[in-house]
């Protein structure tokens, strides 16, 4: 969304390990986070309050194992950016854990829902030709930012949320087509609007604590097959 960009990489290399095996204390585990403003943090007090950040920190303290985070998000990005920008890290890092959350910016740049799931359709095909074990790619809904207090600025609130829920649903549908795992973070969203810190000081992000039950959410999603030894 419009304001400051930036990135937090954490770049991982080295030979490809078996895709069956993921957590290993002498190999780090490679975990791509592909998005926006919402996956860098903008309105987090630091980047280790990003929900990426926070999900690196519990599987390294789940599994003892390193966990590389490659976060290459930036702030006003939409799908054609991410194709552009960030795409090309699939590829390049071969990462073991993959999530997605992207689309806001779509919305607010006028793109139509059908060139919002064509650009979608692009990433979601880059990241499943990685042919990761269930589990291990999320796709995370756009949160319900029609609520916050900037929302009214970028048009009608009630459209926004409408276009949010079409935008969801193709998500969604584009995700569980290939077998990802979808995560929607409406409610968490919304859990605790009106206290402190639950918006950023730009009235528009996220701060510290709906980031974190962001992650909270997603955490109980993944804890399974990011750390299930059945599964490593």
């Amino acid at each position: 969304m419009p304001g400051l960009g930036g990135e937090d990489k954490v770049m991982a290399g080295g030979t490809p390990a078996n895709p069956a095996m993921l957590v290993s204390k002498s190999d780090a585990v490679r975990y791509l986070a592909l998005g926006d403003s919402y996956t860098i943090g903008t309105g987090a007090s630091s980047e280790a309050r990003n929900y990426p950040s926070i999900l690196a920190k519990r599987l390294a303290e789940a599994t003892g194992a390193k966990v590389d985070l490659t976060n290459p998000a930036v702030n006003g990005f939409t799908t054609v950016d991410l194709i552009a920008n960030e795409l090309g890290l699939v590829d390049r890092l071969k990462p073991q854990l993959v999530s997605v959350l992207i689309g806001v910016n779509d919305i607010v740049q006028g793109r139509t829902a059908e060139q919002y799931r064509a650009s979608l359709v692009r990433i979601y095909d880059k990241v499943a030709a990685l042919g990761l074990l269930p589990g291990r790619v999320v796709a995370i809904s756009i949160p319900n930012w029609s609520v916050v207090p900037a929302a009214a600025s970028f048009g009608d609130t009630a459209l926004l949320r409408r276009l949010t829920e079409t935008f969801n649903s193709i998500a969604q549908q584009e995700a569980e087509a290939r077998g990802f795992t979808w995560i929607d973070i409406t409610a968490a969203s919304t859990s605790a609007t009106g206290s402190p810190g639950w918006i950023s000081s730009d009235q528009l992000h996220p701060g510290d604590p709906q980031y974190a039950a962001w992650a909270e959410v997603i955490w109980d999603v993944v804890r399974e097959p990011w750390t299930s030894p059945g599964a490593a």
